[in-house]
């Protein structure tokens, strides 16, 4: 399972091999996984709420809290025994953003393992994770780079300069892409989750069949918003119900939908790459897994593309193991648990300089 180790320029700043326990609880996935600082990833697993929450539509906290405390010990047992070690040298957790109860209960977790096993705990910030994930392939990027962040929660285009060091060029003003596809599943009738589902329905439908607006692609800056195509996908619904044609217009509605969305996220992030001169691109994120967009950026960018595989776009502990492995300077011992419902990525600093919880 092992991968290729950082690059020099992303490498930890320590003396020996260290093998850091990695623990992600932000959502509705609980991931743990053990990444060794010369080896490189150990061991991965993970669990997935997907089922626990489908008969509501989406995730609910308590349910996902909930089920992050069944979890957490029998997969940390099967992700040490996996890598072939007792215990870890370091433990991380995902500090934020998510949802509180759920990053308290990893959290909990974390630093009852570093008081357990007398080493250091480090709180890691999920998005960092996710922006770090290609960093797990065998042929990773160097910054700078441009890196493009899209999933349920977050649709972001960010400047990385390198570990620590980055700039926000744009983020949505509403809805992020994958909640976007998620309610467009509903009002589609596809059930949760609804971003995979409405991309396969899309394979089947005629993007060109119906023209749905692409949002702020013709403005200035790089944000996003998605409320306007979501509300004409409403009325396209709603028109096609009055007229007794949902089932046969419901894979065209899908697929122009996934059409705008992703015209709209790929002429962002060329803008945005024009504008940084970038010669390279970092897309993560569980929308990262999205074949349209990563055909149509790899038709319509002259530079390099990079991703994760894709069972480390979604959410996952490897990510949150390498994270802390690369921010071992702001290691500490066990202590109050770092929490964040809301957490600025650019807030953060270069290891060793103001930490991640700056």
């Amino acid at each position: 399972m092992g991968s290729t180790p950082p690059m020099k320029s992303m490498k930890p700043g320590i003396m020996r091999p260290m093998r850091v326990l990695g623990v992600e609880t932000s959502c509705d996935e609980t991931g743990v996984a053990v990444y060794d600082t010369e080896a490189g990833l150990l061991a991965h697993v993970l669990h997935s709420q997907v089922d626990l929450h489908a008969r509501y539509g989406g995730v609910v906290p308590e349910i996902a809290s909930r089920d992050h405390l069944r979890r957490l010990l029998p997969l940390v047992r099967e992700a040490l025994e996996a890598a072939g070690i007792e215990r870890a040298d370091a433990v991380a957790y995902t500090a934020g953003p998510g949802l509180v109860g759920a990053l308290m209960v990893g959290g909990g977790l974390a630093n009852g393992l570093a008081l357990a096993w007398g080493c250091p705990v480090v709180p890691v910030h999920h998005m960092e994770g996710h922006l770090l994930a290609p960093l797990l392939e065998p042929d990773p990027p160097e910054p700078p780079f441009l890196a493009l962040l899209v999933s349920g929660g977050h649709t972001l285009l960010v400047g990385v300069d390198g570990l620590g060091r980055y700039r926000r060029l744009g983020t949505t003003l509403d809805d992020a892409v994958g909640e976007a596809f998620d309610k467009a599943a509903k009002m589609l009738g596809l059930g949760y989750p609804g971003g995979p589902a409405l991309a396969a329905l899309a394979r089947e439908g005629d993007e060109r069949a119906i023209d749905l607006p692409r949002p702020m692609l013709n403005r200035p800056g790089l944000d996003f918003s998605f409320s306007g195509l979501k509300t004409a996908l409403m009325l396209e619904v709603r028109r096609a119900e009055a007229a007794g044609r949902l089932d046969e217009e419901r894979a065209n509605i899908a697929a122009a939908f996934q059409r705008a969305a992703i015209d709209t996220l790929v002429g962002r992030t060329l803008k945005a790459a024009r504008e940084e001169r970038a010669s390279r691109i970092v897309v993560a994120g569980g929308v990262g897994a999205n074949a349209l967009l990563r055909a149509e950026l790899a038709a319509s960018f002259d530079g390099r593309v990079y991703y994760p595989r894709p069972e480390f776009c979604t959410d996952n502990g490897a990510m949150i193991a390498l994270a802390g492995a690369l921010r071992l300077e702001d290691a500490g011992p066990p202590g109050p648990i770092l929490a964040r419902a809301r957490w600025p990525l650019e807030a953060l600093a270069p290891p060793g300089a103001l930490g991640v919880a700056a």
